[in-house]
């Protein structure tokens, strides 16, 4: 899975928060209270957006309605994995990771590895 470009990322990220299906308007609506954006860019994007995989649509009318087909985490996970998968040393790789995380984000960690462990033992 290929990181997002900036736009893409915008329209995801509204989408996650939004946890409800969009078109291109909804999108524009928003996007551009921060900065300038056509109509004709949004709508590109979130086809772009289609066709790799991360939206689904719906017809509504003569406009799409678009909604994520992961989770921003999932989407994330698939980014570790798919670094981890590229890597021939993935325990260094990890360790460098775990090194600069918060201690916030340790004891996260430590957490999901406590409840995989759990699911696994089921």
């Amino acid at each position: 899975m290929r990181p997002l470009g900036e736009l893409e990322a915008e329209i995801m990220n509204r989408l996650w928060a939004w946890g409800r299906p969009a078109t291109a308007r909804d999108l524009l609506a928003d996007l551009t209270r921060t900065r300038p954006l056509a109509y004709s860019t949004v709508k590109t994007v979130a086809e772009i957006l289609y066709r790799k995989g991360l939206l689904r649509r719906e017809k509504e009318g003569r406009a799409w309605r678009y909604e994520p087909t992961c989770t921003r985490q999932q989407y994330t996970a698939a980014l570790m994995r798919d670094a981890l998968g590229d890597n021939p040393d993935p325990a260094g790789t990890l360790l460098s990771f775990v090194e600069r995380m918060s201690p916030d984000e340790v004891e996260a960690l430590r957490s999901a590895l406590r409840a995989a462990q759990r699911r696994s033992e089921e």
